[in-house]
């Protein structure tokens, strides 16, 4: 006789998604345990066994489904749809294979009365309680679009699904990002309290190092944005316009969820659209959105009170002197003279009084929805400042197209005053320093374009 230890063996189930199309979403076939067998009086998909060495997956769920409902399915219509390595409470575990089925004959209806007392379909967005957890967490993986999870409950866990008890782990499947492009433990955690369950973590971070953003989308539905702060100050300047002026703008802006000021994290909802930065629409249709700009724009400007000029209103010659030091690097010949010139003439110049600004008013921040609506994300930047100070990185999007600037100015409400113009070719100017001097720092090719080529428009426009 052998001595060799009896290897670990686990039954193996079947579960069958019959789903079909309601009028307001995918509904799926569900059936409610009666009688004296497990998980009474809770809710489950139609499932079962196999019985034996001689039947497949398949062939075990054709048979289940038409045991159980009396519907009929041909073996060619079952489509994989989730794993699910599952322990009970009690410490029993299995191996469960959930199957999608979309296209079966006859009605299904209850076959067996004395294990089952309702059945009927509900939305897979709105399923009924209570709910074995064993059959929400395979429900919860096809959701989430996982093949593989593993759903270990532990001792005193409710056999019911309890959202404070999910033990569902979804397991990455080839190809998906790994572990190192999702945000860190505590930011996840942080994230899941504010909003439930996230079934995958997608990286959206800008090309520079510093940014830290995330889509997350949840295993019941729904899309949010998780984000890091690369430091307290970036923190503080959008939670407070979260919580002030950015409702004023309604549909146009994200609404922030949850926030989070030792982890410099915030949680806020998805807008519509994708962002204009390198899209191409005809003539007529980029006028439309400037217009639509300006108008939000003038939405934002307007959004708190203004406050009188600041007294230090004028450009900081030390700082000058520090981005000219990082972007000499990327400076033409008469670069440096024509940026000396504007500072110095700017010295002279009257304050302009302060509104609320976006503080990174630009075509990769300004999404573009399907109905031709424009909203605006990242707040980070923004701050009390002159008015110009918004139209400083979006006027290289306007740059050699003057209808554009006067299609903006069309949905702002008003022309810009001479005081303003000879304000946003500083601001420009300076504008493009410190974006080429940042970008050569932190990585950021675009910034470094972008500012060179800022400064050859101003200087073919500006003869000083």
């Amino acid at each position: 006789m052998s001595n060799a230890p009896q290897r670990h063996a686990e039954p193996v189930d079947v579960h069958v998604i019959l789903r079909r199309e309601g009028t307001v979403g995918p509904e799926v076939l569900l059936s409610r345990r009666a009688g004296t067998v497990y998980a009474s009086g809770l809710w489950h998909l139609p499932s079962g066994h196999l019985d034996g060495p001689h039947e497949d997956v398949v062939e075990a769920l054709v048979r289940e489904a038409r045991e159980e409902t009396g519907v009929v399915i041909d073996p060619v219509d079952v489509r994989t749809a989730a794993t699910v390595h599952h322990r009970s409470p009690g410490g029993d575990a299995r191996l469960g294979l959930f199957f999608e089925v979309r296209r079966w004959q006859r009605s299904p209806h209850i076959r067996e009365p004395q294990v089952c007392d309702a059945m009927g379909f509900y939305r897979l967005d709105e399923l009924p309680a209570p709910m074995v957890a064993y059959c929400r967490a395979g429900l919860d993986a096809y959701r989430s679009g996982g093949r593989l999870a593993v759903h270990f409950q532990e001792p005193g866990d409710s056999i019911a699904c309890n959202p404070a008890q999910d033990r569902l782990r979804l397991i990455p499947a080839t190809g998906e990002p790994p572990e190192g492009n999702r945000p860190k433990t505590a930011v996840r955690e942080f994230a899941e309290r504010a909003v439930g369950p996230v079934a995958t973590w997608t990286d959206t971070s800008w090309s520079r190092e510093t940014s830290q953003v995330w889509r997350a989308s949840g295993r019941a539905g729904g899309t949010w944005y998780v984000k890091v702060h690369a430091g307290d100050r970036f923190h503080g300047r959008e939670v407070t316009a979260y919580r002030t002026w950015i409702p004023h703008l309604g549909a146009a802006v994200p609404r922030l969820v949850a926030a989070d000021a030792q982890l410099r994290a915030i949680v806020v909802t998805a807008v519509p659209g994708r962002p204009l930065h390198g899209a191409v629409h005809p003539p007529e249709e980029q006028q439309r959105l400037f217009r639509r700009i300006g108008a939000l724009a003038s939405a934002i400007h307007r959004s708190a009170s203004s406050h009188p000029a600041a007294a230090d209103h004028g450009p900081n010659l030390g700082k000058v002197d520090r981005h000219l030091r990082g972007a000499r690097p990327h400076l033409g010949p008469g670069d440096e003279e024509f940026i000396r010139t504007l500072i110095q003439r700017a010295q002279d110049l009257p304050g302009l009084e302060q509104v609320i600004t976006h503080g990174d008013f630009q075509l990769r921040n300004l999404l573009r929805a399907e109905d031709g609506s424009v909203t605006v994300i990242d707040f980070e930047r923004s701050e009390p400042a002159p008015a110009v100070r918004d139209l400083v990185r979006l006027s290289d999007a306007w740059a050699g197209r003057p209808d554009l600037f006067d299609a903006f100015l069309t949905g702002y409400g008003r022309k810009l005053t001479p005081l303003e113009e000879r304000r946003l070719v500083t601001d420009s100017a300076l504008d493009s320093l410190s974006g080429m001097r940042f970008g050569t720092a932190h990585g950021d090719p675009e910034l470094v374009e972008r500012g060179r080529r800022t400064l050859t428009h101003l200087r073919a426009e500006h003869r000083l």
